[in-house]
């Protein structure tokens, strides 16, 4: 009989819907994860708590399969998934579409002011003229990255009018390589990152990148915070070299309450919710797991595939 260890959470969802015949481990704690796991052939283990995640890894020992409702699993042990063997299937996707719309909004938000409009309503202040003059239509961005994100991001700048400008490693018609956007960097009025956390992607956007920018360029990080040299960000933003940044990632989280980051008024954090903006993630993640859980049970491949020796 197949072994499942599944957090308790997901429960009320899944357990109606489960196929007949299959020995499903319900938990609620870390403690009860490390005992559910221990003979489980299928692991569904998110925890808020990533260090505990990763205990939990260890602990299933005779774990086939991981499924996450994470599409960055960079906090887990790629070298015990590599030599277990283990097929993960992550979370790509999942949160595509409200991300998207949260690049938008940020975007918007900075070009028109919105942010000083909305404090000049708390101060019952009524404005005569609006704090941001940019308008989207017409501006350039750059966009690294091509993902499930990307791959939404994109049209719903061209429907602003914002010539897109893809790089992807991969390559492709129209897009540039991941050697040639640096020297570019000086075109564009938004740099956008969508690229996954790698040894590859860590810290590339540093001091020499930031020099290269104009100074009204916005960057927006949806990533990873590590995939910027933070406290070259801080002294860019500091001496206005750029136009500003959107964060929605940091690097740490929680952002600690005396970082510069929160008092720079060119700076603005969304503290990682762009994922959490909506209300359908974990309906997704249930029938997603539901219909890889029939594929495996049948022979048939599993989708989307997490590659740790890649890190996405």
């Amino acid at each position: 009989m197949t072994i499942l260890a599944i957090s308790g959470l997901i429960r009320p969802m899944l357990e109606s819907s489960l196929p007949e015949g299959l020995d499903v481990r319900w938990f609620m704690t870390h403690e009860q994860a490390l005992d559910a796991v221990a003979e489980a052939e299928i692991g569904w283990f998110d925890m808020n708590d990533q260090q505990a995640m990763a205990e939990t890894l260890r602990a299933a020992k005779k774990l086939k399969w991981l499924n996450s409702i994470y599409a960055g699993l960079d906090f887990l042990p790629m070298d015990v998934l590599i030599e277990r063997g283990i097929t993960v299937t992550n979370g790509a996707g999942i949160n595509a579409i409200t991300i998207a719309e949260y690049v938008v909004m940020g975007m918007l938000n900075i070009a028109k002011g919105y942010r000083d409009v909305v404090r000049a309503q708390d101060r019952h202040e009524w404005l005569t003229d609006s704090p941001g003059k940019r308008e989207l239509a017409g501006s350039k961005a750059l966009l690294l990255g091509y993902g499930a994100i990307g791959q939404l991001i994109k049209p719903r700048l061209e429907a602003f009018d914002v010539e897109v400008q893809v790089v992807r490693r991969s390559g492709g018609e129209g897009v540039i390589g991941p050697d040639q956007w640096r020297a570019r960097l000086g075109e564009f009025d938004w740099v956008i990152l969508a690229v996954p956390a790698t040894p590859e992607t860590e810290g590339m956007i540093g001091a020499a990148e930031l020099a290269a920018m104009r100074s009204d360029t916005v960057i927006v990080n949806i990533a990873r915070g590590s995939v910027i040299d933070q406290p070259a960000l801080v002294t860019a933003l500091e001496k206005r070299a750029i136009g500003g940044a959107f964060l929605d990632v940091t690097t740490p989280e929680p952002l600690p309450a005396d970082h510069p980051l929160w008092s720079l008024d060119n700076a603005h954090i969304t503290m990682h919710l762009s994922g959490r903006a909506q209300d359908k993630m974990f309906l997704r993640s249930g029938q997603r797991f539901l219909a890889n859980l029939d594929n495996y049970l049948n022979g048939r491949p599993l989708a989307p595939i997490f590659d740790p020796a890649k890190g996405y």
